[in-house]
């Protein structure tokens, strides 16, 4: 399977005192994917993204990023990946920019002018202004945030490894850092998304991966986990009316609305209206990715 830049087989983790943070993972994200990986806080988000980039040695199990294994081949990938993980990084006595210069001259290849234009390129990307000099101990949580993200851009990494992302941002910024997020993803950029915000990984992920107590208890694309149930929603004035037409078909019911087994839309909508139930709203009944994670942690 070449497509997958991240592939893990039985990842594990066991800490002192036989605590298994861990518990035999097997992730696949493929090129293109904005993959939502999501678990409640400790259930071993951070600790498997820190296996995947070499941070935390595994107890048992195989990492490949790209198709190469890690962390032997750390040196070869790692340029390849940005990352974000647990907060960034910085020297707090300087500026935002300088800490993003000093961090860019690391990669030989590139000459000073184009360095001082990359590093604008990306600070102007995340939302922070380049000509801002102040030091970073002044920056807010969300801006620190920003920086993190602009230092996991500065080479124009395939492959994006972000832990809590949005962290201390406010409604304002979590918009905007999903809107950078996805552009970079139609540009071709694959995600990996660690996150517990279950409304922002709705909005942005093709592709979930949810882990509880160190399990990895579902993996598949959104599309499919959010297809249709077979089940339509149908708001109306006249319940009671419409209870007794559809009787037998009805599964559930509250104030204004029931839910009916139907194979089609169109038809059913159609039947309610010939018989005058006035009918404002129908649509296909879809699971929330927050039912789907809560019945894939209970069944787990």
């Amino acid at each position: 399977m070449t497509d997958l830049l991240i592939a893990t087989r039985g990842l594990t983790k066991v800490y002192r005192g036989g605590v298994r943070a861990v518990d035999g993972v097997d992730l696949e994200v493929r090129a293109g994917d904005v993959y939502g990986f999501l678990g409640a806080n400790g259930s071993g988000k951070t600790t498997t993204v820190r296996m995947l980039l070499g941070l935390v040695l595994a107890t048992e199990g195989a990492i490949e990023l790209f198709g190469e294994a890690m962390p032997r081949a750390g040196a070869s990938v790692l340029p390849r990946v940005g990352a974000l993980v647990e907060g960034p990084g910085a020297y707090p006595h300087l500026s935002g920019r300088a800490n993003l210069t000093l961090l860019d001259s690391t990669d030989g290849r590139r000459r000073r002018g184009d360095r001082r234009r990359r590093v604008g390129e990306v600070l102007d990307q995340v939302g922070l202004d380049p000509a801002d000099r102040r030091p970073v101990r002044t920056y807010s949580l969300g801006m620190r945030q920003r920086l993190g993200l602009a230092s996991a851009l500065l080479r124009r990494p395939p492959l994006l490894v972000l832990d809590e992302p949005t962290n201390g941002l406010d409604p304002q910024g979590i918009r905007e850092m999903r809107e950078l997020l996805l552009s970079l993803n139609r540009e071709g950029t694959t995600i990996f998304l660690s996150s517990h915000l279950l409304a922002e990984i709705e909005q942005m992920s093709s592709r979930v991966g949810v882990l509880d107590r160190g399990r990895l208890v579902l993996q598949e694309d959104l599309a499919t986990l959010q297809a249709p149930t077979g089940l339509v929603r149908v708001r109306t004035p006249d319940v009671s009316t419409a209870l007794r037409l559809l009787d037998g078909r009805v599964v559930d019911r509250g104030e204004g609305h029931l839910v009916v087994r139907s194979p089609d839309a169109a038809a059913l909508n159609a039947h309610l209206v010939a018989r005058d139930i006035r009918v404002t709203e129908l649509g296909p009944e879809r699971r929330s990715l927050e039912e789907i994670v809560l019945a894939a942690s209970e069944s787990a």
